[in-house]
């Protein structure tokens, strides 16, 4: 008998080995030593592929965008070839997908591919910052735009190899394995890593003895790493004490000023940038600022509290979360109330942001747009119209909902301390169920919470503000059609309001934990 079981575990143990053996590999190859025709030259080495493998996917979207990609767009000259080098038959068979006629032969797959930056299409322009841009003196990767998958193989671990000129300097938060090679986990973690290369400066520190990276390009040379770390210390300071310590190993800030400023996008370990090139200034280094501020504070959420749509993306089709009240919304009100909580900002200065946000918010977009449809139609043309109001209706939203919770908890308890809970119940490793996570709030909190929500995020009923803010002592001045004008701080609050606006201020009551 024991000889029997010896001999299955055996066998199981060879099964086993030979189906990691036959695992395929995948080394991407990106020649950026030739760019004057503004293409991507890209190798895939791999073999081990079978019929499971037999659709190159090109992603239609990325994590964080919520916009139609559909990167096979840009594709050019698609093949596939044998351990011989001769072809290996292949068929477009979609957008995004090209079917190779006999997997097992394959040993290499090359294409070139348009960088999305120019020209900029007529259908579904891609986000500057979402996408690629090859010049003379830098590129920019975000690698979804750039590299695809054999289908199957989205998950398994990814190496880049890298070609480009000897004096540039590259910035990434992918884990470098050896001289301009890196290695991903998954194909979804090479697309939460972008790359920029090229003329750069840079500079470090550290927050909560995380190590952070800044790395700048400017087409005018007059904006330096050093400038900006100088603009965002105080800012990266407050997100540690704010959160207490950085949820992560390390961060890496990639900043791009060129000829128009196009926003920021948001990953786990690292945030890009493009903005407009200039002279250096205290008004840039304030918008600077603000903008990392809110891509910063994304090492909460999404990396540690997510859904499952999020932690198992989608790149063939999109599939919206109706959370972006807390990916974004509530992500935008911490940028704010970090720095006012950490005296970088004034209460003045961040009243004055709320009166400016609750104007965009009435006067730009559709106040009768939930902030959940606004969510469930983010990919559609009709969604995309209204999908700026995140960060403005979502970060009133989220403000609201601080200050309903420390009103409820007598200032012990508001979003932040909701949103450190929510981390520590979930953090990297756990999805939180996507229909679910409202009702996980209001066991966590309060009855009153569920109605919050459903008349607020659920529902576009209008906000109260006024009345939320008055509970503080702050009283909203509108002028005789009711728009927005400013707020009036009382010196003098009552003693409940001004127990609620100390714990607003992050000056929680003896005996809050």
């Amino acid at each position: 008998m024991a000889r029997v079981v010896c001999l299955l575990l055996l066998g199981l143990l060879g099964l086993a080995g030979r189906t990691a053996a036959q695992q395929p590999t995948l080394t991407y190859s990106i020649d950026l030593n030739h760019r004057s025709d503004d293409l991507f030259r890209v190798t895939l080495s791999v073999k081990g592929l079978t019929a499971d493998n037999a659709v190159y996917q090109f992603a239609a979207t990325a994590p964080g965008t919520y916009e139609v990609m559909d990167i096979g767009r840009f594709v050019r000259a698609f093949s596939a070839f044998d351990a011989q080098g001769k072809p290996v038959p292949v068929e477009r068979a979609s957008v995004n997908q090209w079917r190779l006629s006999d997997p097992p032969r394959v040993r290499s797959i090359r294409y070139s591919v348009a960088e999305t930056w120019k020209p900029v299409p007529s259908d579904h322009p891609i986000y500057l910052m979402c996408g690629s841009s090859i010049e003379s003196d830098r590129v920019l990767i975000n690698s979804q735009a750039v590299i695809g998958y054999p289908t199957g193989l989205q998950a398994d671990s990814v190496h880049l190899r890298l070609a480009y000129p000897a004096g540039w300097k590259i910035g990434t938060a992918l884990k470098r394995t050896g001289k301009n090679e890196y290695v991903a986990e998954s194909y979804d973690q090479l697309v939460d890593s972008p790359i920029l290369l090229g003329r750069l400066s840079q500079a470090r520190t550290a927050v909560t003895g995380v190590p952070v990276e800044i790395y700048a390009y400017s087409r005018s040379n007059r904006i330096k790493a050093a400038q900006l770390l100088g603009a965002m210390d105080d800012m990266l300071n407050a997100a540690g004490k704010f959160l207490g310590k950085l949820p992560v190993d390390a961060y890496t800030f990639l900043y791009l000023f060129d000829e128009q400023s196009a926003g920021a996008w948001e990953h786990s370990f690292s945030s890009e940038y493009v903005l407009k090139d200039g002279v250096f200034s205290d008004s840039v280094g304030r918008q600077v600022r603000d903008i990392a501020a809110h891509e910063f504070f994304h090492v909460v959420t999404p990396l540690n509290i997510h859904s499952e749509i999020i932690e198992h993306f989608n790149f063939v089709t999109p599939v919206p979360s109706q959370h972006l009240w807390l990916y974004e919304g509530t992500t935008e009100w911490a940028a704010h109330m970090m720095q006012l909580r950490a005296g970088i900002k004034s209460i003045d200065d961040y009243l004055t942001t709320i009166i400016k946000k609750m104007t965009i918010d009435r006067t730009t977009f559709d106040s009768a747009y939930s902030l959940r449809e606004l969510s469930l139609t983010s990919y559609s043309d009709s969604g995309q119209k209204q999908y700026g109001n995140i960060y403005m209706r979502g970060a009133l939203v989220a403000g609201l909902l601080d200050i309903r919770l420390l009103e409820l908890s007598h200032g012990q308890r508001g979003l932040e301390d909701l949103i450190l809970e929510l981390t520590r119940k979930y953090g990297k490793h756990r999805a939180f169920p996507e229909a679910t996570l409202v009702d996980t709030l209001v066991a966590m909190t309060y009855p009153e919470i569920g109605d919050f929500f459903n008349r607020y995020v659920w529902h576009a009923e209008p906000l109260p503000i006024k009345e939320y803010y008055g509970k503080l002592g702050i009283r909203l001045v509108a002028d005789a059609e009711g728009r927005p004008e400013n707020f009036e701080v009382d010196p003098n609050p009552l003693p409940d309001q001004r127990l609620l606006r100390d714990a607003w201020l992050g000056h929680k009551p003896k005996g809050a934990t």
